[in-house]
């Protein structure tokens, strides 16, 4: 037994120095003392194969006492908030020439250059807004259901009226934000002519025309005298400019609360004569939604719809990009796939 209690001492030390402990346990020693068993007499065997059994189960639990202490790593805490000089050197940027726009990125300052050159200045939207800006300020009062047609994702976090915050279902949420903040422009005699091209957010069923996050250019126009014809004629321009082709187009009646009249816009698809899979045989392809800007919206943002009148579209730019490239699933461009980026 004095045997027994040498190796036990040893065979710890070994399990508290080794970075690979469950070797231990396949110790010869420990054979040897199993096949030392049948070799005693059998008034000493059971004793002897007690303490034995005793000394595997103490070098186990060693053994997973020192695996659980090579599997903990203790890393002192850092403040993710905090600049890289504070906690370790910033990491070297990879260079310019290893990496391109992405190609959504690219369309959206084509669709921005277009709109700059018609008049109009580009704004930012926001990835986080409240229900004020996405619902209330569009003519959603609460409990309107057309605010059933958005899907929209709600946090947990909540605004000052107790409302959950929302990832945006459309750039429109910028527009009561542009219409104050260019406000003083009818003043001045110059119109309000705004452009949101950012990302958006919705609670979509994914295929190859659907994705939950995607890309959506808002356009807001107020001035005196504006009509639905000068609607038509901006989107026309833009799409022929973008496009690079002379287009035909038609407005379909529609309703968006947002908007009064509303319509859809379609353009006659341009890549075929005769219908082609973009435009299932139709030869015409539902574009964006439109129409002349709600009292109730210009209420809202402090103008007078007595005086002034205006018109809002809002155009899927990963709808565009896919038609002007002919790209068949509009998950690729999320997907971070090279062999597609690459070709960008």
């Amino acid at each position: 037994m004095e045997s027994i209690d040498t190796l036990q001492e040893q065979l710890l030390a070994r399990v508290a120095a080794s970075d690979n402990p469950t070797e231990v346990i396949k110790a010869p020693e420990l054979a040897q003392l199993y096949a030392q068993i049948p070799t005693l007499p059998a008034e000493e065997r059971g004793a002897f194969g007690k303490a034995v059994n005793e000394l595997k189960q103490v070098i186990a639990a060693a053994v997973e006492t020192r695996s659980e202490q090579l599997n903990t790593v203790e890393l002192a805490p850092i403040d993710v908030t905090a600049p890289f000089d504070v906690n370790s050197a910033a990491p070297a940027l990879m260079p310019a020439r290893d990496g391109t726009l992405h190609p959504l990125t690219q369309e959206m300052e084509v669709v921005s250059d277009i709109f700059n050159r018609m008049g109009f200045v580009t704004e930012e939207s926001r990835e986080i807004d409240d229900q004020y800006h996405m619902f209330e300020s569009l003519n959603f009062p609460k409990g309107h259901p057309a605010r059933d047609d958005w899907d929209t994702f709600m946090t947990v976090e909540t605004d000052g009226d107790g409302d959950p915050l929302i990832a945006p279902a459309h750039t429109s949420t910028m527009q009561n934000r542009a219409l104050k903040k260019y406000k003083a422009n009818l003043d001045e005699g110059r119109p309000i002519a705004v452009v949101v091209p950012d990302r958006t957010f919705r609670n979509e069923d994914l295929d190859a025309r659907h994705e939950h996050t995607f890309y959506q250019v808002e356009g807001v126009y107020v001035n005196k005298g504006v009509h639905a014809g000068m609607l038509v004629a901006t989107l026309q321009k833009f799409l022929e400019e973008y496009y690079g082709r002379k287009l035909t187009v038609r407005v379909n009646p529609f309703y968006f609360p947002f908007t009064e009249p509303s319509f859809e816009f379609a353009l006659e698809c341009p890549f075929c004569d005769d219908g082609c899979n973009v435009c299932s045989q139709s030869k015409w392809i539902e574009l964006l939604g439109c129409g002349m800007i709600h009292p109730n919206v210009l209420k809202a943002a402090g103008i007078d719809s007595n005086e002034y009148s205006g018109f809002a579209f809002g155009c899927g730019i990963d709808r565009l990009v896919m038609m002007k490239h002919n790209i068949e699933d509009v998950r690729h461009f999320e997907a971070g796939k090279l062999n597609f980026l690459r070709q960008f």
